[in-house]
């Protein structure tokens, strides 16, 4: 009888508090605007007055004195995230993103069928709602995968350039948010190097949260920061212009900024405050998450109308790749929508493909960067012959679904390196160096190894496009990577077949293995405009997922 009644209590909770505090304020601003509109007709035009000198900016724009302000250097500068260094003027897919990959489908459907109601709520009561759809019952340790992993990928593609330009010259930078601060602070810490971040605290209960707030309320920004700065006037403040409670905590700054984005699409083009990936404060190399767009409320409901599609379509496309000949898997999968996109051609399209025992000739090693799981089989696809991939890490379920031959390495360079030359006397061979994939336009270090094997080596440029789920995981299954990757509508391979390396700059030509792996590093990375990094596979590993990647047969 007790879950009963606690049910019922939150039940009760929800309607009389929630719901019925929100609706009552409402309907009480409605019915005395109502009654001053009807008694005072005069009301009706000074608060037309109002409204229009609130919208006409009594703060000057901060696109109009960007170019001041970055030739200036200042003490402090405060602002809040949401609206102002995010372009974005709504938090919804950033709870969509932790409720997506911190939680479950489940979760992040009922966040999405709670944002018509979400919509007619009072601002704090909506970030109340989202705040305990999201956390209840959350790890904690979830929540910190997707805050190092996932959100800044989706934070730096909506930051504001002029915001953050402004916010390089202040030596002590401080963001007030009414946002939860688990999910803000490590990225503003880590890429922006803010200095401290004020926002709302989620309850915790042991290795959880409960989804309730710490102060019961949301983060006051304008007490927050009277407490923190104290006497102290703040040089520079920068909020949004449509966001009416900036105005409030911002009023004891020296100066006051607005962004107003409506404004700087009509004076300095729709891009002007767009960061682009070159001036990003921090290169983004790795990240991990399925999803590969931003989770909007209309993107979101299309990508759930879309799963049962997608899943059907996914194992549709893995028969034809299991079952079918190359010629015709091929054809099926295009006209399924996987569109793939050959640059260069095969050297060794007239050879022999299977080596006999007894003969004297070594096959060809194809060595290719590392995108998805698919890799080699999408080359074997294009190239129409068989091959062997070796890989270091790959779950049960993979090897099984996988429509060539693969062989799992150990670890052991000595062991694997017998593997590989036993591999190369029986047929052709497909090794990634990188030893993971990278799913950004950056090469990892080249493992040298392969290059103390192979007589012939064709240097292989693969890189993919996906609009709805990302075919890589660093903490999720990596078994469910081939469907994701299926499950896209229209998924793009891009292959680039350089041509045969020539013998004198392989080992055989007098290079050691570690000059023909940066050699091909830097071949490929030219060839597919990439960069390339001294970065590893266990680099990621530990940067994403805490661990080294290893999985276990």
């Amino acid at each position: 009888m007790v879950f009963p009644s606690v049910l019922f209590r939150l039940v009760e909770w929800l309607i009389y508090h929630l719901f019925g505090n929100s609706c009552y304020l409402a309907a009480t601003k409605m019915k005395n605007y109502s009654f001053h509109f009807i008694k005072n007709p005069s009301f009706k035009s000074n608060f037309q007055q109002q409204f229009q000198q609130q919208q006409q900016q009594p703060y000057p724009t901060l696109s109009k004195h960007h170019q001041n302000l970055i030739n200036r250097d200042f003490n402090t500068m405060i602002c809040d995230i949401d609206g102002t260094l995010l372009r974005t003027q709504s938090f919804f897919p950033y709870f969509m993103l932790v409720a997506f990959e911190g939680g479950s489908l489940i979760r992040a459907f009922l966040l999405l069928i709670s944002y018509p109601l979400l919509s007619i709520l009072d601002y704090n009561i909506q970030l109340r709602v989202m705040i305990f759809i999201t956390f209840c019952g959350l790890k904690i340790k979830d929540m910190g995968c997707v805050e190092r992993a996932v959100l800044p990928k989706f934070y730096l593609e909506e930051l504001n350039l002029h915001v953050y330009e402004v916010l390089k010259r202040a030596k002590n930078k401080v963001v007030f948010t009414s946002v939860p601060k688990v999910m803000v602070e490590g990225f503003l810490k880590e890429y922006l190097e803010v200095d401290n971040v004020c926002g709302t605290e989620v309850h915790t209960v042991g290795k959880y949260f409960s989804g309730l707030l710490c102060d019961s309320a949301l983060l006051n920004k304008h007490r927050a920061v009277g407490e923190y700065f104290g006497d102290e006037m703040p040089d520079v403040g920068v909020g949004n212009s449509t966001f009416f409670d900036h105005h409030l905590f911002l009023s004891p700054c020296k100066e006051i900024y607005m962004v107003n984005l409506q404004e700087d699409a009509k004076t300095c083009g729709t891009m002007s405050s767009k960061m682009p990936r070159d001036k990003y404060p921090k290169p983004l190399i790795f990240h991990d998450g399925r999803l590969a767009f931003l989770p909007t409320p209309s993107a979101t409901l299309c990508m759930f109308m879309w799963l049962p599609l997608g899943f059907l379509l996914a194992i549709f496309r893995l028969f034809v790749g299991i079952y079918l000949p190359y010629s015709m898997g091929r054809l099926l999968g295009q006209l399924s929508g996987v569109r793939l996109r050959i640059k260069g051609i095969d050297p060794n399209s007239t050879g022999y493909g299977h080596i006999g025992p007894n003969s004297c000739r070594k096959g060809v090693l194809y060595v290719c960067t590392h995108r998805t799981l698919l890799d080699p089989v999408m080359l074997a696809t294009c190239l129409g012959k068989k091959l062997t991939a070796v890989t270091y890490s790959l779950s049960k379920m993979s090897e099984v679904i996988a429509p060539l031959r693969t062989v799992r390495l150990t670890r052991d360079r000595v062991k694997d390196g017998e593997t590989m030359e036993k591999l190369l006397s029986e047929g052709d061979l497909v090794v990634c160096p990188e030893g993971t994939t990278c799913r950004e336009p950056y090469l990892l270090r080249f493992s040298s190894l392969f290059a103390e094997l192979a007589d012939e080596i064709v240097p292989v440029g693969l890189e993919t496009k996906v609009n709805m789920f990302y075919g890589t995981t660093a903490s999720g299954l990596k078994c469910l990577d081939p469907i994701f990757f299926l499950m896209n509508p229209n998924p793009i391979y891009y292959l680039n077949i350089l041509g045969k390396v020539p013998k004198e700059e392989t080992c055989g030509g007098g290079k050691t293995s570690f000059e023909v792996a940066n050699n091909l590093q830097k071949q490929l990375a030219h060839a597919m405009d990439f960069e390339c990094t001294t970065l590893t596979r266990k680099d990621k590993y530990l940067m994403l997922a805490g661990n080294e990647g290893k999985v276990t047969s």
